[in-house]
């Protein structure tokens, strides 16, 4: 038999999610607090059905979900989106345009007057889905890129994604829609940020949300995708050089709610803000996350297993919005519900330990957030620094996860000496 060499990676076979939990407990009345926190913002997930394979992929997503809403109880959703008083709808998938009654979603969302727009990876959108599109009424398209061609073909487990992508943004821009990218900082991508931001910014985006890639998913099956905590003191001067260029060019930074905390970047980075900084998570006061099965959630991230509130299918939305224990979470939250380094912290109220998504997939529950710029620069000033370890593996599910814990160590000599300087001077990188 001949020798063919190391075989290509090969990603598992997409999960097949199991049926919606239904009839979960309600409170048995509203309180003022419920009611007068609103979801202003709704992110949709109406199919699971994918045309990628990406790596990071927090839901495994790939095939749709065996009890996914019909058109009728789709229209029925947006009513009450409109009626509980979501101001903009955000389609995602899996690859929203693989469900065949996309474009009545979108003329139904529109028709209630509010805004939509969509996530895609562009695997497959073609100039003809950008012209339906923009007839339905699409306002804006975020495509995912994850770095350079190379790096972003491997993350997306498809070869050939990351011209798809660009040639997307181009069928966009012919169809007259405007559009955005949006970018996962991985460990293999840190360094191809800075080109990724040129690339897109010369391609046309308006706008470009960054985060970091979370332990969730096929992400979790693969640690090696993560950043270091250690290394939000590389991303923060990164993305406060990217923002320098970002304004003459008129593209919009929008870090993501896992990019942080409350370092000397904040004001660059989120002075448009209402508070000119980060706040807490806003999973259950101003967003709210819908999945294709008609599962309701705080946040789309969130694992379902841990977070789902209620099904469309069981109760009303403004029912589930108010009376749901996990979309109460941040509403009741307060410093007593933080641990570890959070518990303490000097900014713990009104940080609240930041994006809940992101701490919970790695050790099981909210509350202490390692992945924290102004909590590396307190254990650089001790010489500290912090990484996450994988104890446990994710059982293989859409939305699960592993368990990690966290190693706090000396950091080498060399590198620590290093770490100063790029602090100090905003430039370069820690690991050459």
């Amino acid at each position: 038999m001949t020798d063919i060499g190391p075989r290509p990676r090969l990603l598992p076979i997409a999960p097949k999610a199991a049926p919606a939990r239904r009839n979960l407990p309600l409170a048995d009345a509203a309180r003022p607090i419920d009611e007068y926190w609103r979801p202003i913002y709704a992110v949709w997930e109406i199919t699971l059905q994918c045309d990628l394979a990406c790596r990071h992929c927090g839901s495994r997503a790939g095939r749709a979900r065996p009890d996914e809403l019909s058109t009728e109880e789709c229209m029925d959703m947006v009513r009450q989106m409109y009626e509980l008083g979501v101001k903009e709808v955000t389609l995602i998938g899996g690859e929203a345009y693989l469900r065949e009654d996309w474009l009545d979603i979108v003329r139904e969302i529109r028709r209630r007057g509010m805004i939509c727009s969509m996530t895609t990876g562009g695997r497959n959108l073609t100039y003809e889905r950008c012209v339906a599109g923009k007839e339905a009424g699409l306002l804006s398209v975020s495509v995912s890129v994850d770095g350079l061609e190379s790096v972003h073909d491997q993350l997306r487990g498809v070869k050939g994604s990351w011209k798809s992508a660009f040639e997307a943004m181009e069928n966009l821009k012919r169809a007259g829609i405007p559009f955005s990218a949006n970018t996962q900082v991985s460990r293999p991508a840190l360094k191809e940020i800075e080109p990724t931001f040129d690339a897109l910014a010369d391609a046309g985006i308006h706008s470009w949300q960054v985060q970091l890639t979370v332990a969730m998913g096929r992400a979790a099956d693969e640690p090696d995708l993560l950043i270091e905590p250690w290394q939000t003191l590389e991303v923060m001067p990164m993305l406060a050089r990217i923002q320098a260029r970002a304004k003459p060019r008129k593209v919009r930074l929008w870090p993501g709610n896992n990019i942080g905390y409350f370092g000397p970047y904040e004001s660059v980075l989120r002075g448009t803000l209402p508070r000119g900084h980060m706040a807490s998570c806003g999973a259950g006061r101003s967003t709210l996350g819908i999945e294709a099965d008609g599962t309701i959630k705080g946040c789309p991230s969130l694992p379902t297993a841990d977070w789902a509130g209620g099904n469309i299918r069981d109760q009303s939305l403004k029912d589930i919005w108010e009376k749901s224990k996990p979309l109460r979470y941040t509403r009741d939250r307060t410093v007593d519900d933080l641990w570890g380094y959070c518990r303490d912290c000097y900014y713990n109220d009104t940080c609240r330990g930041g994006c809940s998504w992101t701490t919970h997939v790695l050790f099981g529950k909210a509350g202490n957030n390692p992945f924290c710029h102004h909590r590396a620069l307190e254990f650089l000033r001790e010489g500290k620094r912090e990484r996450v370890v994988r104890t446990q593996a994710a059982p293989g599910e859409p939305f699960d996860h592993g368990i990690f814990e966290i190693v706090v160590e000396d950091w080498p000599a060399d590198e620590l000496k290093r770490a100063r300087e790029v602090v100090e001077s905003g430039e370069g990188w820690i690991s050459q």
